[in-house]
């Protein structure tokens, strides 16, 4: 009965973890797309309005630091399997 139980435990810590990938991702893109706005806002425009050929270089500033705060949470966050 107690190995059962021990087993049981072990495997719902487990699961949180699984779980925990997925969620952390989707919070870490959150927080990178809500610093773009932000970006934007301060540089007089609105997010996702402005053609890549007509964007004044604050704007490209604002996009490169999108795709690299993106890429970094996709290398840190997506670490953790998936169910």
């Amino acid at each position: 009965m107690r190995s059962t139980s021990l087993a049981t435990v072990l495997l719902l810590i487990g699961l949180q973890e699984v779980n925990a990938g997925p969620i952390a991702y989707g919070i870490c893109q959150t927080g990178c797309n809500v610093v773009a706005v932000a970006c934007y806002a301060a540089a007089g425009f609105t997010f996702a309005t402005v053609a890549a050929p007509a964007a004044p270089a604050a704007l490209i500033g604002c996009n490169s630091a999108l795709g690299t705060c993106s890429a970094a949470c996709a290398a840190t966050a997506l670490i953790a399997p998936i169910p």
